[in-house]
């Protein structure tokens, strides 16, 4: 699942100047050098009324929209096999309270729940119930991936059922999430439902454009922070005590791992079909910086929740600064960007740029870590646990 964390250091944020590629279109080949800061915490979000439909360009020349359908019997091939067949796959049934079972039973299996749900602190289930909104908000994200490059059936239809396909499995991540949460007790439902309408209601928006390639890396970034995510809550919740739990996080953490393998093979066969091309929609797309998909949360009370939600994340360690430059440095090192060969000009000026931000990002998270161990914690009263406070 794409995912919702943004970078955050408890609010604390840190500017460093640096030239980047800038070029609003990959395949122009055109390259200018500009002046831009890189923030500690990631774009704040904006206000609901200023959310409007943004206006989307076409930036795929038709070369490069010829590529990418010459690669749909390679899809078939490489990456419609990382899909599980549905006889194969989990349920979120698999994980809960059996409903089929006499009614006594059903009742001790969902006691037995409750009580080990009982040991998760607030600031886990904030952390918790944050994940699952930003899974739940699929819709969206589906007509994200289903919009880049003309990615139909009548186009590329391997492409296409690549998406259909992991639509469906991701699915089955908010559902088994959401279920365990309101059989929990621990959560106030209506608010969250509420904070899941608002989101979907208000969409998202990257800045990838038309564009297949920086939808990838996009793709590719998004699911290696979901999947360090999940596995993070994971381990947390084995600390607490819920296995089970554990095990529910650790599940669809494997799930986002996979995920995360085929959008990258994905690049990385484009990068090798196309180096020049796909070199620039990386460096436009990290120029830009990712957006993450939930950054539009919203409660219908807290204008900043999304802000203040990863900003529990990083004090929990479920998703933190440090994680942005190590994913940037895997996809460095995935794609094997420093060695790349065949670029242009652009080409080489986007790969100099890509190569040299993780260290960059790092001495931003040092500098955050910093300043934020010299300031005084703050709470904030999350709806979504009944108006408790938790510090950040």
């Amino acid at each position: 699942m794409l995912h919702s964390h943004l970078i955050s250091s408890s609010g604390i944020t840190q500017k460093l100047t640096h030239y980047n590629v800038k070029s609003t279109n990959p395949n122009t080949r055109v390259v200018k050098l500009g002046r831009q800061s890189i923030s500690a915490i990631a774009t704040p979000p904006q206000s609901r009324s200023a959310v409007q439909s943004p206006l989307r360009t076409q930036s795929m020349s038709p070369e490069n929209m010829e590529i990418f359908k010459s690669l749909n019997g390679w899809v078939e091939q490489n990456i419609l096999p990382l899909l599980k067949p549905v006889e194969r796959s989990w349920q979120p049934h698999d994980f809960l309270p059996d409903s089929s079972l006499p009614t006594d039973v059903f009742q001790e299996q969902l006691r037995e729940l409750r009580e080990r749900a009982l040991e998760l602190p607030d600031d886990y289930l904030v952390v918790l119930v944050g994940d699952m909104i930003t899974e739940e908000a699929l819709p969206t994200y589906e007509s994200f991936a289903n919009r880049h490059g003309g990615a139909t059936d009548e186009n590329v239809a391997n492409w296409a059922a690549w998406n259909r396909g992991w639509t469906a499995e991701e699915n089955r991540h908010g559902d088994l999430l959401r279920t365990y949460l309101y059989l929990s007790g621990r959560v106030n439902m209506p608010m969250i439902e509420r904070t899941i309408q608002y989101l979907i209601g208000s969409g998202m928006e990257t800045g990838t454009e038309d564009n297949p390639y920086m939808g990838l890396v996009y793709a590719s970034f998004q699911e290696r922070a979901t999947f360090i995510s999940h596995g993070n809550t994971a381990r947390l919740a084995k600390g607490h005590g819920e296995t089970v739990l554990a095990r529910i996080c650790g599940t669809i953490a494997a799930d986002e791992k996979r995920h995360e393998n085929a959008y990258v093979k994905m690049m990385g066969k484009m990068l090798e079909v196309d180096p020049s091309g796909a070199m620039l929609g990386i460096g436009e797309m990290m120029r830009k910086k990712i957006i993450m998909p939930a950054h539009l949360m919203y409660d219908g009370q807290d204008p900043n929740l999304f802000n203040h939600y990863a900003a529990v994340a990083q004090k929990t360690g479920v998703y933190t600064a440090g994680d942005y430059a190590d994913i940037l440095e895997s996809l460095v090192s995935r794609w094997n960007l420093e060695k790349l060969e065949g670029l242009d000009s652009a080409g080489n000026e986007a790969q100099d740029f890509v190569c040299r931000l993780a260290p960059r990002f790092r001495k931003l998270q040092q500098r955050a870590e910093e300043r934020a161990h010299k300031t005084t914690p703050r709470t904030i009263r999350f709806s979504w646990i009944f108006d408790k406070e938790v510090a950040f």
